[in-house]
């Protein structure tokens, strides 16, 4: 094969992966109809609870022997309320504020899975590449067996690389080299796991996609990010290396001993700073959080952000599991399961009443941080404090849990889309004597050979029969842009209706169960 022949292949291959990365946008059949806000709830209304706000981290800093910490409550693009306590340098009795720079630590693990993802989207990788295609160095790493799968970016990205948990060793790479970081792979690896089977917190891995980000970019991982994310944002303040930050505005790191702060070395930034290495400012970071927000819900409205909504929504699911549990309590301390998962440098986590959180905390030695939203709910929370692994999702999530409560606020619900509605309404109209024919080509080609006319028609009147003369008919109550049900009410009891439609150009009927409601 000629060197000719081969580069026309490899530009081939540059075409078909950047047309399966770019979306071609063609409209559905039906449109698509965008969740509708849950409440009114202004800012003016919940500022009577921002002295309860400052309270409550403020008993938390002190319970926790906290320097300082500072925080903000963020709804859409703005900014609901945000402050500050304690000191950032206790030598000085700097006092903290929203300006003050703190090291983010694990947080800044979603800055890097956001640039992966740019990148992907420009067609610039797939996800499903093996690691060794953009640092050939993976391949001298060695696998656990001999039927092991490559470690794939994508791996990387969801903490299933087999790596194990590594944060005591991890947190004291920080400044590590490229070269120390490759000669690691040099020397092989040892694996807790086989790659894709477990969810394993990984360091290493994220400091990987550091490398990855720098080679296929062809510039220094946190120069990528500062160009393409942090600018596009506004975050100008953010940085990397906090010897370039001003010295006024530094948070430093302590570790509470012997009933005393004492300082913690700061370290420098290096290969692993796409894990953790990451400096913002309460102001910068609050933009971030209503970056996430804006995700919500999907619509036809133009692209604003850095990345694509629909990247930062895929960044939000939980791609790999990570566990369930059945002990765990609302705030008012009713029981409440609770499944959780880990997206792209991001937690998720859904309860028993089906409300999704999206949150990623981070500890180094000095700092600790948390934030947090609640997509439905168009609401987020961040707070950092300067002391060793002095973590903050307890205090977020006991602040956020607070406001909802007492401020009223609602998650989006879904809305009812036009066909939805116009299924629903001509099943009225033949409920229960399925006596017009001329209206069954609203059904699906499967539904009567399901169940013919005849079942039916005998099983609706056993149910209407049941309910009595019919009142009214409730509203629609979708469970998707295709699934819904609603109420029958009669004189005796209520029938619920449910159906849901086919994927065809004219969505059809293809399910419809009618029950007693008890």
């Amino acid at each position: 094969m000629n060197k000719l022949t081969l580069l026309l292949l490899f530009v081939a291959a540059a075409c078909v992966q950047q047309k399966s990365t770019v979306s071609d946008y063609q409209p559905s059949a039906q449109t698509y109809t965008p969740a509708i806000t849950g409440d009114s709830v202004s800012r003016e209304q919940v500022a009577p609870y921002f002295p309860m706000v400052d309270q409550l981290f403020k008993s938390y800093a002190e319970k926790n022997h906290f320097p300082s910490v500072a925080y903000a409550i963020v709804r859409g693009n703005t900014v609901l309320y945000s402050g500050s306590t304690g000191v950032s340098q206790v030598e000085g009795q700097t006092a903290s504020s929203t300006k003050t720079l703190y090291r983010i630590a694990s947080m800044s693990k979603s800055f890097t899975a956001m640039s992966i993802l740019k990148l992907r989207d420009e067609g610039r990788l797939q996800l499903g590449d093996p690691v060794s295609r953009y640092i050939p160095e993976m391949t001298a790493a060695g696998l656990p067996t001999k039927d092991s799968a490559p470690i794939t970016i994508q791996n990387l990205l969801t903490m299933s690389a087999g790596f194990p948990e590594d944060n005591p060793w991890g947190d004291r790479q920080l400044a590590d080299t490229d070269e120390e970081l490759l000669q690691l792979l040099k020397e092989k690896i040892s694996f807790s796991n086989v790659p894709g089977v477990e969810f394993e917190y990984s360091n290493l891995g994220f400091a990987l996609l550091g490398k990855i980000i720098t080679n296929v970019s062809g510039k220094p991982y946190q120069t990528y990010i500062t160009e393409n994310i942090l600018k596009p944002l506004g975050m100008n303040s953010s940085l990397w290396e906090y010897a370039q930050a001003d010295p006024a505005l530094l948070a430093k790191g302590y570790r509470w001993e012997d009933d005393q702060w004492k300082e913690e070395p700061m370290l420098h930034d290096g290969s692993y700073g796409a894990m953790g290495g990451l400096i913002c400012s309460i102001e910068d970071f609050s933009k971030y959080v209503s970056l996430h927000l804006s995700a919500w819900p999907p619509r036809d409205e133009a692209e604003a952000g850095p990345v694509r909504r629909s990247s930062l929504r895929e960044m939000q699911q939980p791609w790999r599991f990570s566990g369930f549990n059945t002990k765990s309590y609302l705030r008012t301390g009713q029981p409440c399961a609770v499944a959780g998962g880990y997206g792209f440098g991001l937690g998720w986590r859904k309860d028993c009443n089906g409300v999704v959180r999206v949150s990623h905390g981070g500890g180094l030695p000095g700092f600790g941080s948390d934030w947090r939203i609640y997509p439905d709910y168009d609401l987020g929370i961040v707070s950092f404090s300067n002391r060793t692994y002095g973590g903050t999702s307890y205090i977020n999530n006991k602040v956020l849990d607070t406001l909802i409560q007492l401020a009223g606020f609602k998650p989006r619900a879904l809305a009812v889309s036009a066909v939805l509605q116009t299924r629903k309404d001509q099943l009225v109209k033949i409920l229960p004597d399925w006596s017009d024919d001329k209206s069954f080509d609203i059904f699906a080609e499967n539904f009567f050979p399901d169940f013919p006319v005849e079942i039916r028609r005998a099983e609706a009147k056993r149910t209407f029969e049941q309910a009595g003369k019919v009142v009214s008919v409730g509203p629609l109550v979708p469970e998707n842009q295709l699934r819904g049900s609603f109420v029958i009410h009669g004189e005796k009891k209520d029938i619920e209706v449910f159906f849901t439609l086919t994927p065809e150009a004219k969505a059809l009927v293809q399910e419809l169960d009618l029950r007693i409601v008890e």
